[in-house]
């Protein structure tokens, strides 16, 4: 794909300050599970954090395409930096930006786009995940209509520990199932929040994740995203954003593991002769190119079909969007499996990072959706049939 001089810059900034300020820190980052809120602020300063926001919310003004250029080369350092940076830009800046009021754009979407608060989403529960319609927490209204009692635990929640504000969906009419879901805004400082247990994950161990709790919070009616009943079309539309995301994460993850690859078969020696020359090493890169090369292109194409829905006042880019995560994902895991098998035993150590690109990459083919999830939606969008 030929890019605009704009977009080139941008991926040269990205990767200049993924590779300088991230890759130094990502190992002991991802031995501790601390999250890195210094580099965090400043990928803010920089405008990575709500990339493609409008600048009158604090954002970067820049197009899909260049979300992802940017989100590859964080990912390419360290995947957690990148799980931090597209929950903040994916999941919580767009359906703020999409169906947020005026008043809620200006207190709570403006400050995490520019990178001085930091968002979250939250849709997960302990035994609620792909079906949402049978969460088992709750909002009611209050008798005088002026704000909603909140009460439940979500669980899986990435950027839960140090986020400001949370884009909650919860159910507000359980008979009606993921009919009855509502999207609220929280301010995670009020009364009756609290955050929960910190997951030990196996992967992307420095993007903090935790479950949040809820005892009687008390949300303002000001702070509903959209009408009732609207908080399952809300995540679903929201979801088809942050699969891009995912893939442009996936991505970089397989372009890491497939560079530091190439780099050991030129200079690791066996039998008198670089590795590299071995046919069987050979067709293991060959592959991981393919595989890597095809994965980017399909993000490039989801982010295009969004930014054309965009521009066209609407749409949708499910199929692209699943199938760039479906694939992204599933070749990054391919990618990061023969890395560790290219270097042998050194790709098993802890010393070199290909075991942490490893672990970093399954969980793509998990969140936002898993590749069964993806491929129920491609299928629909091909059939039309439920």
């Amino acid at each position: 794909m030929n890019l605009s001089k704009e977009h080139q810059m941008l991926q040269q900034a990205a990767r200049d300050f993924a590779r300088t300020k991230i890759a130094p820190i990502a190992a002991v980052f991802d031995e501790s599970g601390d999250f890195p809120i210094e580099t965090v602020r400043q990928m803010g300063e920089l405008g990575f954090m709500g990339i493609h926001m409008p600048p009158e919310y604090g954002g970067g003004g820049m197009d899909c395409l260049a979300y992802v250029l940017a989100l590859i080369e964080i990912s390419k350092a360290d995947a957690s930096h990148g799980t931090i940076m597209s929950v903040n830009n994916s999941l919580y800046c767009v359906p703020l930006d999409k169906w947020g009021t005026e008043d809620q754009k200006k207190l709570y979407l403006e400050p995490v786009a520019s990178g001085q608060k930091i968002g979250s989403f939250s849709l997960t529960e302990p035994m609620s995940g792909s079906d949402a319609g049978t969460m088992k927490s709750r909002a009611v209204l209050s008798d005088d209509g002026s704000h909603y009692v909140i009460n439940g635990t979500k669980s899986w929640v990435s950027n839960a520990p140090y986020a400001d504000y949370i884009v909650l969906f919860t159910l507000t009419d359980p008979e009606a199932r993921h009919h009855g879901v509502t999207a609220f805004l929280i301010d995670t400082d009020k009364p009756g929040f609290k955050r929960g247990k910190k997951e030990p994950k196996l992967g992307i161990r420095a993007s903090a994740t935790s479950e949040i709790v809820f005892t009687d919070y008390v949300c303002p009616v000001e702070n509903r995203i959209g009408e009732e009943g609207e908080g399952f079309r809300i995540a679903m539309k929201t979801l088809e954003s942050g699969r891009i995301g995912i893939a442009a994460q996936a991505v970089g993850i397989a372009e890491a593991a497939l560079e530091a690859s190439i780099e050991y078969a030129k200079e690791r020696e066996a039998f008198g002769q670089k590795i590299g020359q071995f046919q069987m090493i050979q067709q293991k890169l060959a592959d991981m190119k393919t595989r890597t090369e095809a994965a980017k292109l399909l993000t490039y194409k989801a982010a295009e079909a969004k930014m054309q829905a965009i521009a066209a006042g609407g749409g949708s880019f499910a199929l692209e969007s699943s199938m760039a995560k479906l694939f992204a994902s599933e070749a990054a895991m391919y990618v990061t499996t023969e890395a560790i098998q290219v270097h042998g035993g050194a790709g098993y150590s802890k010393e070199l990072p290909i075991e942490r690109y490893f672990r970093d990459a399954k969980i793509t083919e998990i969140y936002e959706g898993t590749s069964e999830i993806q491929r129920l939606v491609i299928s629909r969008a091909l059939t039309g049939l439920r």
